[in-house]
């Protein structure tokens, strides 16, 4: 009943081709060869794969549905294939990395621009995910490091604080919450408001600070992400919160942070597989991971002031404030 690799790949072949002769092109055997497997490979199964109608072949049903456990078994081999020629291409290593959006955004390429420095030949791969695809990823292996801001607990990980931010205000520069050095939630009520998937982390996060506040969080917005807040935000959406580690990435595009009082904080995680060894180029990136948050990630004191550009911007009048929700 088992079928080889080789049987497999004459199978798809065939499926592909939907002849023996386009197979056997593909395959760079002769037809017979391709004709003697793939009868063998039905022999050994129990079931025709195919059906024989005036000169051509039709693939069975139940060909098709083997096809589609073929085609992942292919692509695991592919994969095999592909990183055989990367451990051949880069042998001083490779190092895969996945990030939460709020800090994939500037403080891992930052990370990675200098680490690059140092190590030029080591190969990365950088990819920023949300919660439960970046969990997956370094439970299947399939990244070596992640950074989030949302902890992971899963008893195959560990994780380590590498910096801390807080919960703040993003608005326009030409805003009127703009000129205040601190909000409350009070403040942003009769605003245009962004805030998160309700069963969201972050919607979580949101609802229970309003909630603890005395008020309701009503939004006329949606998103995944603070990443997609702060676009929103700069688009003149309206007002949002986000971590102090997505607001920085947006200080250049005419948005100004303000402080939210009994705002919470969120603690940057660096997270690997537990009970593995740490690869020297792991150990390496992550010297230079905590030096980047210690350098990129200081959240210890607000600028209150606009942006300079912000000003010529009040002063010429460009940019609409964010229009008042109406009531």
């Amino acid at each position: 009943m088992k079928i080889n690799l080789k049987q497999i790949e004459v199978f798809r072949a065939v499926m592909i081709a939907g002849s023996i002769r386009g197979a056997s092109e593909m395959l760079y055997v002769s037809q017979p060869a391709v004709s003697r497997l793939l009868s063998h490979t039905e022999q050994r199964i129990g079931f025709p794969l195919f059906k024989r109608i005036r000169g051509r072949l039709h693939a069975t049903q139940e060909a098709k549905k083997l096809f589609h456990q073929v085609e992942a078994v292919y692509d695991g081999v592919q994969r095999v294939n592909d990183m055989a020629r990367e451990l051949y291409e880069h042998q001083e290593g490779i190092l895969n990395l996945v990030a939460s959006p709020s800090v994939g955004h500037m403080l891992i390429p930052a990370a990675i621009a200098a680490y690059r420095q140092s190590h030029p030949h080591v190969k990365l791969t950088f990819h920023y995910l949300t919660h439960t695809p970046l969990t997956d990823r370094l439970i299947k292996q399939q990244a070596d490091l992640a950074v989030t801001i949302l902890p992971i607990k899963h008893p195959n990980l560990e994780q380590e604080e590498i910096g801390s931010a807080r919960l703040v205000c993003i608005c326009p520069y030409n805003h009127p919450l703009a000129r205040r050095s601190m909000l409350e939630i009070k403040d942003l009520l009769e605003y245009p408001f962004i805030s998160y998937d309700k069963g969201s982390p972050f919607g979580q996060m949101v609802r229970e600070l309003f909630e603890n506040s005395g008020h309701e969080a009503r939004s006329v917005l949606d998103v995944g992400s603070p990443q997609n807040a702060c676009a929103l935000v700069q688009a003149g959406a309206g007002i949002a919160l986000v971590d102090q580690f997505s607001a920085k990435s947006w200080t250049a595009s005419g948005i100004v942070t303000r402080p939210i009082a009994a705002a919470p904080t969120l603690k940057a995680y660096l997270v690997r597989l537990r009970d593995e060894p740490v690869s020297q180029i792991s150990l390496s990136f992550m010297e230079t991971l905590k030096a980047t948050f210690r350098k990129e990630g200081d959240f210890g004191n607000f600028d209150l002031d606009m942006p300079a550009a912000a000003n010529a911007g009040a002063h010429t009048g460009a940019g609409k404030a964010s229009a008042p929700r109406r009531k």
